[in-house]
């Protein structure tokens, strides 16, 4: 699949906005104990991704009922969703000049994750968190995701890298009082 910007303005990769908000201080502070762990931008990327993956339970698995939109929260609150622990990922990996895109797949509802810049090629990578079943990887040679689409199921990979949180996630995200509430509203669709 090819991987389509929405801006051919790879600087929109790095900026901050609402949802990937890698000026706060929170952010910066958990940027930089990463970084000194790290040889180098691949380290870094390696390690953030892990962070996330690792450190930051996806709600439904542990049963938190707290919505986390702003990475600076998924932080602080160590929750989220797919798109919340997407949003921490990118804000991470842009807080150490390292572009980052929003990207999402169809399944029965919009699955969130990021692509990361690296050698002039995008490469896709799902910090959602493992379990059993799902074994996501961080990889530049080949994706280890942590859901493959099947089309027969009418699932599918948006090819759209988005510099910006998709509009109908933040509003569902931002919307929704708990996580019972979220499962009723997540997009099918975008």
């Amino acid at each position: 699949m090819e991987l389509i910007q929405n801006t051919s303005d790879l600087s929109a990769y790095l900026a901050a906005d609402e949802a990937i908000d890698h000026e706060h201080l929170l952010v910066r502070e958990t940027a930089a104990r990463l970084a000194r762990s790290a040889a180098d931008s691949y380290g870094y990327a390696r390690l953030a991704f892990e962070f996330v993956r690792d450190e930051i339970p996806h709600s439904q698995d542990s049963g938190d009922p707290r919505v986390t939109w702003r990475a600076s929260d998924v932080l602080e609150r160590g929750t989220g969703i797919c798109y919340a622990k997407a949003h921490a990922l990118a804000a991470l990996l842009r807080a150490e000049d390292i572009p980052t895109a929003l990207c999402y797949q169809k399944f029965d509802v919009v699955h969130g994750l990021v692509a990361v810049r690296f050698n002039g090629a995008w490469h896709r990578q799902d910090p959602r968190g493992n379990k059993p079943g799902v074994d996501a990887q961080f990889s530049l040679d080949g994706e280890q995701l942590a859901f493959v689409p099947d089309p027969e199921f009418n699932e599918l990979d948006y090819p759209v890298l988005y510099a910006e949180p998709h509009p109908v996630v933040l509003g569902a995200l931002k919307a929704a009082p708990d996580r019972s509430h979220l499962w009723q509203t997540l997009p099918t669709a975008l």
